[in-house]
């Protein structure tokens, strides 16, 4: 790929997939995983939420814990208690935005699952999130449009889709509702998808960018936002870039 130009080195934002893990002492979306992102100085962060049974908002991607920490207990089914103990590893929601906010770009997957008292939880959400200014600190996002049903309370430019082999159709919804872009796979988001978005002032997102050369692909091609697992590798790449005028060989 060719070397970017100066703009796009400039423009560059790297978003932290669940943080950066080995899967066996540190593990996604915890502390230990974020932390060292957040100390790097990298851009962005994204994470999941899932309800507890009392309805308590946790940042875990599964709708268990047995993949990640081994531990065969089914977050919605128990209370928020019970599950700090048995997973204490797993953040509350409450306790990841005061740690985390306004310090990098927060990226919340909303998680398809059964919602008892939407508007409780809504009420919830928007309190948690209220320090905060959306679309600026904060967005949304989900493989799952109807989920922005629970956070209503936003303005539509906090709200990003996040799109696998339906790119196309989850980009035309984002244009017709006015909302903040799109994401997705690199494989599956366009030149053309980037080029309306851009034309829009709306954002386009990425993943996953593991590699040199699909860095420079998608800052030629005009992307926003680059999804990662490897953000502390990709984002050294970025600071060599910009710490140095000179053209690498």
């Amino acid at each position: 790929q060719p070397y970017p130009g100066q703009d796009a080195w400039d423009n560059c934002r790297i978003v932290s997939h669940r943080g950066e893990r080995d899967g066996h002492r540190v593990f996604e979306n915890t502390f230990a995983a974020f932390d060292p992102i957040v100390a790097a100085g990298i851009w962005g962060i994204e994470f999941d939420i899932r309800w507890s049974l009392d309805l308590v908002p946790f940042v875990i991607h599964d709708a268990d814990g047995k993949r990640v920490f081994g531990e065969d207990l089914v977050i919605a089914n128990h209370t928020a208690a019970e599950i700090q103990e048995a997973l204490p590893l797993v953040p509350d929601l409450e306790s990841f935005v005061a740690r985390y906010g306004k310090k990098v770009h927060l990226m919340a997957e909303l998680k398809e699952e059964v919602y008892p008292n939407p508007a409780y939880q809504q009420t919830i959400l928007k309190k948690l999130f209220s320090p905060l200014i959306a679309a600026v600190d904060y967005h949304f996002i989900s493989l799952h449009t109807d989920l922005f049903q629970h956070v209503a309370f936003l303005e539509p430019s906090a709200m990003l889709p996040v799109s696998t082999i339906n790119a196309s159709q989850f980009s035309r919804y984002a244009l017709q509702q006015n909302l903040g872009g799109v994401t997705g796979h690199y494989l599956f988001i366009s030149d053309r998808i980037i080029r309306q978005h851009n034309e829009r002032g709306m954002k386009v997102g990425v993943g996953f960018i593991n590699s040199r050369n699909s860095l420079y692909r998608e800052l030629n091609r005009g992307t926003d936002w680059l999804f990662s697992n490897e953000a502390l590798r990709i984002q050294s790449m970025v600071q060599a870039a910009l710490d140095s005028s000179i053209k690498p060989s």
